[in-house]
C-alpha cells in the first residue's frame, strides 16, 4: 500500500507545502510515496513495516519479511517483480495474482486479506486528516493493536503502550 509522503507538523519542509493534503506531482508510484509493506495469514496474524519511499526493492523485502516468514510459506503477492526475484533468492514457494488483469482470485490463492487490511487501514486513518510520515510506525502498532481485537480492556492497552506483553496477575 502507498500512502502519499506527508510532513504534516513539521517546521521546516523539504518541499512546497500542499495545499489541503494535495496530490503527488507525478501519476503512479514514485518517490513521494511512503510504502507500507504489510505480511498478514489466514489466521489473522499481521506483521507491517515502513520500509522507504517508492516501490519496494527484493533488498527491502529481505530486510523485513525473511526474518518473520517461515521457510515453508506459500507466498502470495501482486505482480510486482520485486516479489519474485525476493522469492526465488530466499527459497520461498511463490504464487503471484496478476490485479491489473482483473485476477482477483485464482482458487485458493489471492491477496484478499491484505486488500482488506489496507481499507480498514485507510479509513481508520481517514478520521486524522492524515498524519505524518515520521509517524506512520505508530499508526501502523495502533491499528494492529485494535485489528482482531488484540486490545481488549484499557488495562491491555496501558500495558501494551508501555511495553509489557503476556503478563498474568
Amino acid at each position: 500500500m502507498f500512502l502519499l509522503e506527508s510532513q504534516k507538523g513539521a517546521r521546516q519542509l523539504t518541499r512546497p507545502a500542499r495545499k489541503r493534503g494535495g496530490v503527488a506531482g507525478r501519476r503512479g508510484i514514485s518517490k513521494e510515496h511512503d510504502c507500507v509493506l504489510v505480511a498478514r495469514d489466514r489466521e489473522g496474524r499481521t506483521f507491517d513495516f515502513v520500509p522507504g519511499r517508492g516501490a519496494v526493492t527484493a533488498a527491502q523485502l529481505h530486510q523485513h519479511l525473511l526474518p518473520v516468514l517461515d521457510a515453508s510459506v506459500l507466498l502470495v503477492t501482486d505482480s510486482h517483480g520485486a516479489y519474485r526475484a525476493f522469492a526465488r533468492e530466499a527459497g520461498i514457494s511463490h504464487e503471484a495474482v496478476n490485479l491489473r488483469q482483473g485476477e482477483r482470485v485464482r482458487g485458493a490463492v489471492h491477496v484478499q486479506n491484505v486488500n482488506g487490511y489496507h481499507r480498514r487501514f485507510r479509513q481508520w486513518l481517514a478520521r486524522f486528516n492524515g498524519v505524518a510520515s515520521r509517524y506512520l510506525p505508530n499508526y501502523l502498532g495502533w491499528r494492529w493493536a485494535l485489528d482482531g481485537d488484540r486490545i481488549g480492556s484499557a488495562d491491555d492497552l496501558l500495558r501494551a503502550a508501555i511495553g509489557v506483553f503476556n503478563t498474568k496477575q
